[in-house]
């Protein structure tokens, strides 16, 4: 038995006891001391080192290391702070935040799952160029996780006969796994995470645009000169012979994209409809219309696990270990943060005063550059998600505001967060997947601050000229 069910005995535990009359207090964040992030801070920096400095002790145990930082949360919270007050905040976050969170992220994950792209294309640079184009579309639509996984297999077999590719695969990083997720809450967990605490579905797409739209087309136009000049100088490239040889494309498991379209449906039915209608759930209010986007995001996932033929997901090398390793973290990743989040909330008047500071101007306006760079550089080597909870609370955690007076804010937050996961490996769930199915297939990926040192020549100028002309 993993430590993961006396972490979830734990917080229910917590949950069920709250009075809701007393709980609706709530934490109170300007009496909490920074020793109170550093639950957050271990369950970060274990998810990002731990793959790292010790890999199989982490794939091993990881739920284990997840629940032990989220206890270190939980119970020290409940016993200085009440029961009713950590209850209530367990309970809130688990049934606004995490279920939904997770409910999408498996309704897509096991859709885009069964989705097989057959057959074999030539790696041309045109060819390379047109699909990241297309992965970088599909981001926005089906997620950063699903289009990487359907994509990368046929990219490698249309390289595999090249002997210089690895940049493919790190332009493939940064478009597919990351900047092109960047136009709705379906594309990254960031921003579907704003999205569950009030961003309008839309408001992404319609503000994010230009800067994601600038940011493509200069990665795209720099790696198909870069993909030319490697095609047609390396001679080596001529005399390869190719393991795969071209043939036709076909597209399987069509029904999984009629599924993808119900979960979108859903997802804009609960930001559009408002159905008046509440249900209670041990004290937490939920709008009718989140209550069915969640069935409905169980009944994707069944429907396709039914429908989709073994073959196709045989194909894929589909796995459920990607979606447990996730839902495992992020339990333990809300069970610490919410304490981080109620500090946040104190402002000023809380230990997170002197973050305040940096990202505001003289005048007290808040930067969106600083705000840009500062979850951007944390998103980098820490999960993405939960900082860009930490900097949306950090900026107010009024969604109206940052979507109105303050959406330079708010845009800068989430630009932040989404593109800087492309600095490192470990910056976005799919990064390290990528990584790791290239180098299978032959790919001689670049190390840990290898493939830093190819994002900071490429991202960082990047990322200046994003903050130059849109911030």
């Amino acid at each position: 038995m993993t430590m993961a069910l006396p972490l979830a005995a734990a917080l229910f535990a917590l949950a069920f006891s709250v009075a809701p009359a007393e709980a609706a207090e709530g934490l109170q964040g300007s009496r909490l001391g920074i020793v109170w992030a550093a639950p957050f801070a271990g369950i970060l920096l274990s998810i990002a080192l731990g793959p790292l400095l010790f890999p199989h002790l982490w794939h091993s145990h990881y739920g284990k290391i997840a629940a032990f930082w989220g206890l270190l949360a939980a119970i020290p919270l409940a016993l200085t702070q009440g029961a009713d007050a950590a209850g209530a905040a367990i309970l809130h976050t688990l049934f606004t935040e995490y279920l939904p969170f997770i409910l999408m992220l498996f309704a897509l994950f096991t859709a885009a799952g069964g989705i097989v792209v057959a057959g074999n294309i030539h790696g041309s640079p045109g060819m390379n160029t047109a699909i990241l184009g297309v992965g970088a579309l599909l981001a926005s639509v089906i997620g950063t996780t699903g289009a990487s996984m359907i994509l990368i297999r046929p990219l490698l077999r249309a390289n595999d006969n090249r002997v210089h590719n690895v940049h493919v695969f790190v332009f493939f990083i940064m478009l597919v796994s990351n900047i092109g997720g960047s136009l709705t809450p379906l594309g990254d967990p960031p921003l579907f995470l704003g999205f569950l605490r009030g961003v309008d579905f839309f408001w992404t797409g319609k503000t994010l645009w230009p800067e994601t739209l600038f940011a493509c087309a200069v990665l795209l136009a720099l790696f198909f000169a870069m993909d030319a000049w490697f095609y047609h100088r390396d001679e080596a490239f001529k005399a390869q012979s190719d393991p795969t040889p071209d043939k036709p494309v076909r597209v399987r498991g069509l029904v999984n994209f009629a599924l993808i379209g119900v979960a979108v449906a859903a997802i804009l039915a609960s930001g559009l409809w408002k159905s008046g209608v509440e249900v209670n759930a041990l004290g937490v209010h939920l709008p009718l219309q989140n209550v069915l986007r969640d069935l409905v995001m169980i009944a994707v996932g069944a429907a396709s696990v039914a429908l989709t033929r073994k073959e196709h997901r045989k194909a894929n090398d589909f796995s459920w270990e990607p979606i447990l390793e996730v839902a495992k973290l992020f339990a333990g990743i809300f069970a610490c943060i919410i304490p981080v989040i109620a500090m946040l909330q104190a402002g000023r008047e809380g230990v997170f005063a002197p973050l305040v500071g940096l990202v505001t101007r003289p005048d007290g306006s808040p930067s969106p550059a600083a705000y840009f760079w500062l979850t951007g550089l944390l998103s980098s080597f820490l999960d993405n998600a939960p900082t860009y909870l930490v900097f949306f609370e950090l900026a107010g955690g009024d969604p109206v505001r940052l979507m109105g007076p303050l959406a330079s804010t708010l845009a800068a937050i989430s630009l932040g967060a989404v593109f800087m996961g492309a600095n490192t490996y470990i910056g976005n769930a799919p990064n390290f997947m990528v990584y790791a199915i290239a180098r299978q297939g032959g790919v001689r990926m670049p190390s840990f601050f290898g493939y830093m040192l190819w994002t900071g020549l490429i991202l960082t100028p990047l990322f200046g000229l994003v903050t130059w002309l849109f911030l």
